[in-house]
């Protein structure tokens, strides 16, 4: 299984009713996609933390995860609400099965 999680810096001028839109936005529109397997949004707890709004999803192989990257609804979801309120982004990638090469993720 893969986790895939993406950090986002936002705008100083997003306030908590526009944050909280984004979580209900990613959560029904990403769990749409056939590929994703859970979908998590949050926003930061902890004002050390640089990176104000979290999308972390999981699936089933990377040939998922890139067949994501190529869904019309996560193009949307990017360009339609977090091009608008992110000045930076992040993404990491983890293999959570134990004892499983990753090359084989």
């Amino acid at each position: 299984m893969v986790h895939f999680i993406s950090l986002h810096k936002l705008k100083k001028d997003v306030d908590e009713p526009k944050l909280d839109e984004l979580m209900r936005v990613s959560r029904s529109l990403l769990l749409r996609i056939q590929e994703v397997h859970n979908v998590r949004s949050g926003k930061r707890i902890d004002p050390k933390n640089e990176y104000d709004f979290c999308v972390a999803l999981d699936f089933e192989s990377l040939d998922k995860l890139a067949m994501f990257r190529d869904d019309p609804l996560w193009m949307k979801f990017q360009h339609e609400h977090l091009a608008a309120v992110a000045t930076d982004s992040l993404e990491l990638i983890y293999e959570t099965e134990p004892g499983k090469n990753v090359k084989y993720s």
